[in-house]
């Protein structure tokens, strides 16, 4: 068994018949990133949902968004340097919340260093 399925996707039905006022909200909501009359390109709406999709780690997401994309006539660099993009993002964010961690880090009372090293 694995977990990521395409065929889970059917699934979404259940979720309208369950909660459908949200589900409703949800789709209306989720059909912004297909828009054709926004200021940003449809392409280019479709290279940053992947981007996201990288990012969030959601395998659906990746496949919808990536045959949109070429529907949209992204190519593949594209897509390769949108996921790369999301890539050097999510980096970047690791690497700014470890200085958030060594603020906190520095922030902590001297004691709770007294007392973590008491303990070893």
């Amino acid at each position: 068994m694995h977990y990521h399925d395409s065929d889970d996707l059917k699934r979404l039905g259940e979720f309208k018949q369950l909660a459908p006022a949200e589900f409703s909200a949800f789709v209306a909501f989720d059909k912004t990133v297909g828009r054709e009359d926004g200021a940003i390109p449809r392409k280019y709406r479709e290279l940053i949902a992947i981007a996201v999709a990288c990012t969030t780690q959601c395998p659906y997401c990746l496949d919808v968004h990536t045959r949109a994309a070429k529907r949209a006539g992204a190519s593949r660099e594209e897509v390769t340097e949108a996921a790369m993009l999301a890539a050097a993002l999510r980096a970047g964010a690791a690497v700014t919340h470890g200085a958030l961690a060594i603020k906190l880090f520095d922030q902590a009372p001297a004691s709770q260093a007294t007392k973590s090293e008491s303990q070893k």
